[in-house]
């Protein structure tokens, strides 16, 4: 049985603002995976600024968390990551931010540690980021073409990462296209 529930569920969550152009990524590439064939213990979830309510929706119990979201990491825009979140502290973070419109992936599992530590519930077994290198994240709508050309790749690396975390597989550590602006 695992810590994050004994159910096997996966929680695929999108988490951006479409109003500052590369930063939604995330919803983008949940609503372009959303629109493919996904086992039924795969939930997909458009979360884009409510940090607070993923938090929340973390406690009904999932086995796998994959979180989806424009990451700077320095390299060229368009570049997917995959980031293992190696644990939630079951304290959270001192001082972690509480403002719901820009709560960060690890705000949010900081959070995440204190709502399990306060309900006695188990954060997921396994926590995952698929992270895209943005090119911009300045107020406008839409994806820049680098980031927009790395959703579909990010779709298929999502559904690479379902299939290997149900069979307990390595995950792939990182995808980089050569073809990234």
């Amino acid at each position: 049985m695992s810590p994050g529930g004994d159910n096997g569920k996966v929680l695929v969550a999108g988490i951006g603002n479409v109003f500052l152009g590369d930063d939604g990524f995330g919803v983008e590439t949940v609503s372009a995976l959303s629109e493919r064939r996904l086992p039924p213990h795969v939930e997909v979830l458009d979360v884009g600024v409510r940090g607070v309510h993923l938090a929340y929706q973390i406690l009904d119990g999932y086995d796998t968390l994959i979180l989806v979201d424009a990451t700077a990491r320095g390299g060229d825009p368009g570049t997917l990551y995959v980031i293992e979140h190696d644990e939630v502290a079951a304290d959270g973070v001192p001082g972690a931010p509480m403002d719901g419109h820009r709560m960060t992936p690890d705000a949010v599992l900081a959070l995440l540690g204190t709502l399990c530590a306060g309900t006695d519930g188990q954060p997921p077994r396994r926590t995952m980021v698929v992270g895209c290198e943005p090119a911009s994240v300045e107020e406008r709508i839409g994806l820049s073409p680098a980031v927009s050309d790395a959703v579909p790749r990010a779709v298929q690396l999502i559904e690479q990462l379902v299939r290997s975390d149900a069979t307990d597989g390595p995950a792939p550590q990182a995808l980089v296209d050569d073809t990234a602006r």
